[in-house]
């Protein structure tokens, strides 16, 4: 359900900006809300079921999650829309990292675990590209409505299912107090940056994007200085001096990029505007990008990290996956086959190679007390990396005048991702002690 948020409206909005009078650059604020504040209290999200229980934070991070969408879903203005999808960003931001703490307290690091991270990202995958599908066909069917209302049935059933695992809360607990001060900063810091670079392309913005910039330079400074001071970091220095870490988490941004919103955003315009589809033909059309990533990450990629390391595989994603873009960067006419199918098929099977390994990179070895701060940073940086890749390609692309250039961009995204993630290694460590549950394990 959360995933899936990320892309319901996607098809839906051009139904949105015809129903609520919105500009395209406010429309993209629809989107651009939930990953914002999906990404802006990650962390501390991700702290909360560190200290108060995983399963007691999912159930009220659901509720109000359905609550969020019921209001977006019965919204008349576009302000107040704009506003849920950013309320159920927050609610994600502690849904999603205690979903993903669950499996990596549960399962020991070795085939089990990969299995289990492979699971939870390949559902992560299908639950971006399924929401392409569920918005088509809702959208064309009933009203762009009905894709936020979905939520309120599917909401109630996952909070009572919610109470068969509260046996899962008596693990480890975090001592530390959570920094809502850094989180605020964060958030204010990001929000601001992302603003005043959806802002460029604007003919009428003026000096705002400068101003606003300045801004986002002076939070991030601010951030910075109250991060070394404070004794409740936002991520813990266990994470934040690990090589490994520190590296997989960029690379996991650049890749969100593309994955995250970019590739579903740019994809629905071009489909509905140029290529002439109605919602429902374009949401299906998402379908063999949505099935080949489900299915190679679920039965694949688990097998191939068996015998390879994440480095390898996500260079050979990478190598599926760039020259599809650039595809899509020079190609928007034509039969469906060679405009969608194919490279659609190619960006699958890349993005499945790479997103489990990444996932593997950056939690391998965190200690239990610090498994949601490593989960709610791989998550944060999914998210900004997905609103400052959709920000920055639809600048590119205003001022460019063709989304040619916005597939280019998220090509760029993914190469260096994958440069990135080649070089990160991590240092050999002793061998863990039979008492000691987690430490950090030797480089691949």
């Amino acid at each position: 359900m959360v995933v899936l948020d990320v892309s319901v409206v996607n098809v839906a909005l051009p139904s949105v900006q015809a129903d609520l009078g919105l500009a395209q650059r406010s429309a993209s604020w629809v989107a651009m809300a939930y990953s914002l504040g999906f990404a802006g209290v990650l962390l501390v999200g991700a702290r909360l079921a560190d200290v108060f229980g995983t399963v007691r934070v999912l159930a009220w991070g659901v509720g109000a999650f359905t609550l969020a969408s019921t209001v977006g879903g019965l919204a008349t203005e576009g302000w107040l829309l704009i506003a849920a999808r950013g309320a159920q960003g927050l609610s994600a931001a502690v849904v999603s990292p205690a979903t993903f703490t669950l499996l990596t307290t549960t399962h020991a690091e070795g085939p089990n675990r990969t299995r289990a991270i492979a699971t939870w990202t390949a559902v992560s995958l299908a639950g971006g590209g399924l929401g392409n599908v569920a918005s088509g066909v809702l959208t064309d069917l009933l009203s762009w409505r009905a894709t936020l209302l979905i939520n309120l049935p599917i909401g109630v059933c996952v909070v009572t299912a919610a109470t068969a695992l509260r046996n899962r809360d008596q693990g480890h607990r975090s001592s530390r107090r959570i920094d809502l001060a850094g989180a605020g900063l964060a958030t204010a810091a990001f929000t601001s940056g992302i603003y005043a670079l959806s802002s460029l392309s604007e003919p009428t913005a003026g000096a705002l994007p400068v101003v606003i910039g300045v801004v986002s330079g002076v939070l991030f400074a601010v951030l910075a200085l109250q991060q070394r001071h404070t004794p409740n970091k936002l991520v813990p220095d266990s994470l934040s001096r690990d090589r490994l870490i520190v590296l997989g988490n960029a690379a996991t941004g650049l890749t969100a990029a593309c994955f995250q919103v970019g590739l579903w955003y740019f994809l629905t315009y071009r489909m509905q505007d140029q290529l002439g589809y109605s919602p429902i033909q374009a949401g299906l059309a998402f379908l063999p990008l949505t099935a080949t990533m489900l299915s190679v990450n679920l039965i694949i990629t688990p097998r191939l990290m068996d015998r390879h390391s994440p480095q390898v595989l996500i260079a050979a994603g990478a190598v599926l996956t760039v020259p599809a873009l650039l595809w899509l960067a020079v190609r928007d006419h034509g039969p469906f086959a060679l405009t969608i199918l194919v490279p659609s098929v190619a960006i699958g099977l890349g993005g499945a190679l790479i997103n489990t390994p990444l996932a593997t990179l950056v939690t391998t070895g965190v200690r239990a007390e610090d498994a949601g701060a490593a989960s709610g940073l791989m998550n944060t940086s999914k998210q900004f990396g997905g609103a400052i890749g959709l920000a920055a390609a639809s600048t590119v692309a205003a001022l460019a005048g063709t989304d040619h250039v916005a597939f280019a961009f998220m090509a760029l995204a993914v190469l260096a991702a994958a440069a990135v993630a080649v070089v990160a290694t991590r240092r050999p460590v002793p061998p863990r002690s039979a008492t000691t549950p987690a430490t950090r394990p030797r480089a691949h």
